[in-house]
């Protein structure tokens, strides 16, 4: 009898020291964020004006990673993460929004839940301080997928969301590009007579720039989210692939996830998000290939450019672009961050 209790004892004492461990304490997880993808030239970058959005783009992958490891949900990661990004003037999200030809703000954003395969998306809001917030509202709160405008801001309002002022989304440096955009388009279509050769002649850096986060947690789950200000001068209630899932934003458990950035009527034309995880899924390609081919290959070659950063079920990477530059960071279970604009640094 004594040798059993001893024996209960010591198995008891194993029970306590391991009770706080779970299973997903092992489990790999990881987060990729990016800033937005295009003409990101080194020379216009001063030392501190470098330094100020390396930290940026770490404070954010960072936000994420905590969330990962403490235990907590791909969905927390990437809508805190995404927050960061909205929330500073670096990025064409929020904050720092581009503007419309009209000279106000027009963001979309999209969220996609891997577990559920459930998705929440709101276009062409004006009043919101961070449009990913309410995308993922619209997945959790309403029946829809998608909501636009006044009527996503009417939702938003009967969720207890806070409307913002248009004007609270201004920055200088983004209404100089509006400037430069419309003197530029002035120029071309003096030249063209034509609206559609007019635009097609506005730099790479116009057309582009967006901010997204896709994360694993511990519990095998995948989120995808996307969050941008659209494109400088756009017009006529223009939408670009932010807001559409497959195009810009995509998730699903057991294969990838995938946000995108860049010119987006070729991201909604060639699918691309849903593309590269149609490659790992049904081709049994690595993320890795999967996004490059897409990315590097297929939409190379029909003119479009950006890039994306993909993650799949064991927590591997991809943040191929096709442009001069991409706003990126990394971090994986166990690992520091890294943080990378070009290609090579």
């Amino acid at each position: 009898m004594k040798n059993k209790n001893k024996l209960l004892a010591v198995l008891l004492a194993i029970t306590s020291v391991s009770a706080p461990l779970s299973w997903a304490d092992d489990k790999p997880f990881s987060i990729a964020i990016h800033g937005g993808a295009g003409t990101i030239k080194p020379s216009n970058f001063t030392p501190e004006k470098e330094q100020a959005y390396r930290e940026k783009l770490k404070e954010a992958v960072d936000a994420g990673y905590v969330v990962l490891n403490k235990g907590g949900s791909s969905l927390e990661a990437v809508t805190k993460a995404i927050n960061v990004l909205e929330n500073s003037p670096y990025f064409n999200a929020g904050k720092g929004a581009v503007y419309t030809h009209n000279g106000e703000h027009e963001m979309d954003a999209s969220i996609m839940d891997g577990k559920t395969m459930n998705a929440g998306a709101v276009s062409g809001v004006k009043h919101i301080k961070n449009p990913i917030d309410l995308a993922r509202l619209v997945m959790d709160k309403s029946v829809h997928v998608m909501l636009y405008g006044e009527g996503a801001e009417e939702f938003a309002l009967a969720q207890g969301v806070t409307l913002v002022a248009n004007e609270s989304f201004d920055t200088p440096h983004r209404y100089e590009a509006l400037q430069r955009a419309k003197e530029k388009m002035q120029q071309a279509k003096e030249q063209n007579k034509d609206y559609l050769a007019a635009h097609s002649e506005l730099d790479t850096e116009y057309k582009v720039g967006t901010v997204g986060a896709v994360a694993l947690d511990k519990q095998g789950n995948i989120t995808a989210g996307t969050s941008t200000g659209g494109m400088t001068n756009k017009r006529f209630g223009r939408i670009g692939d932010s807001p559409i899932i497959g195009a810009g934003t995509y998730a699903e458990n057991g294969v990838c996830g995938v946000s995108a950035t860049g010119h987006g009527e070729y991201f909604i034309r060639y699918q691309v998000a849903g593309d590269i995880c149609a490659k790992v899924k049904y081709q049994s390609k690595s993320i890795i290939q999967a996004a490059d081919e897409v990315i590097n290959q297929r939409l190379i070659t029909a003119g479009g450019t950006g890039g994306v950063i993909a993650i799949d079920q064991r927590g591997n990477i991809a943040t191929p672009f096709n442009t001069e530059g991409m706003y990126r960071a990394t971090r994986k279970s166990g690992e520091e961050a890294q943080v990378m604009i070009w290609r090579d640094k």
